[in-house]
């Protein structure tokens, strides 16, 4: 048990802080850094936050780390001169939004499948992060309706715009929704009719992101 905790927080460590500050550090200078930045540092907070908190099963714990992950990738981008100032009240309810969103499903992972919880965390992170990966580095591989689907994805959208000075409102009610709906079905637990109000709500807020940005990889 003590050795799977211990996997568990380095996978979380190495998936939310050290692998993408390495990307970060070997991107600083390219030409697409700066398109890049704001996936990378949504695939820092998705993996700190899931595989934290489904390995303890404390939403907070997932919730906590992955806002230290996402602040730190974002001041590491900064030093490197990746990214501008970002605008300060849309980056922390970017930072905010995605954690607790990214969190809620770590959890639900571990009310569901126990000391498994975390493997399912892991195979999340990185669908989702390879999908990342690819669209931000080969923009229209990946369909924007796909896209579109995947939390991943808005907690990019809600970073990028606030890295550039702005807000994302549909984005941030996404992670929000999805982050309520998710904590009821983990709340509620082992009833299973909360599953269809999480994923009628993640389609219903998937079509509101596609609504809202039609270009959701810009």
């Amino acid at each position: 048990m003590i050795a799977r905790t211990r996997l568990a927080g380095i996978s979380a460590v190495l998936a939310g802080a050290l692998a993408p500050a390495l990307g970060m550090v070997a991107l600083a200078g390219a030409a697409s850094a700066a398109q890049v930045a704001a996936p990378v540092i949504a695939a820092g907070m998705m993996g700190a936050g899931m595989i934290a908190a489904a390995a303890s099963g404390r939403w907070w714990t997932g919730a906590a780390l992955a806002a230290v992950s996402g602040l730190g990738l974002a001041m590491l981008a900064l030093a490197l001169g990746i990214i501008a100032l970002p605008h300060l009240a849309a980056f922390l309810l970017a930072i905010a939004a995605a954690s607790t969103s990214f969190a809620a499903r770590g959890a639900l992972f571990a009310r569901s499948s126990g000391e498994r919880g975390w493997w399912i965390a892991v195979a999340v992170l990185a669908g989702e992060g390879a999908m990342l990966a690819v669209a931000a580095m080969r923009p229209g591989a990946v369909p924007d309706g796909l896209l579109a689907l995947l939390p991943a994805q808005w907690a990019s959208m809600a970073t990028a715009a606030a890295l550039a000075g702005e807000a994302a409102p549909a984005a941030l009610l996404a992670l929000a929704g999805t982050a309520a709906t998710t904590m009821l079905v983990a709340a509620l637990w082992p009833a299973r009719w909360p599953y269809l109000v999480m994923f009628s709500a993640w389609l219903a807020l998937s079509a509101l992101v596609w609504h809202g940005f039609p270009a959701v990889t810009s």
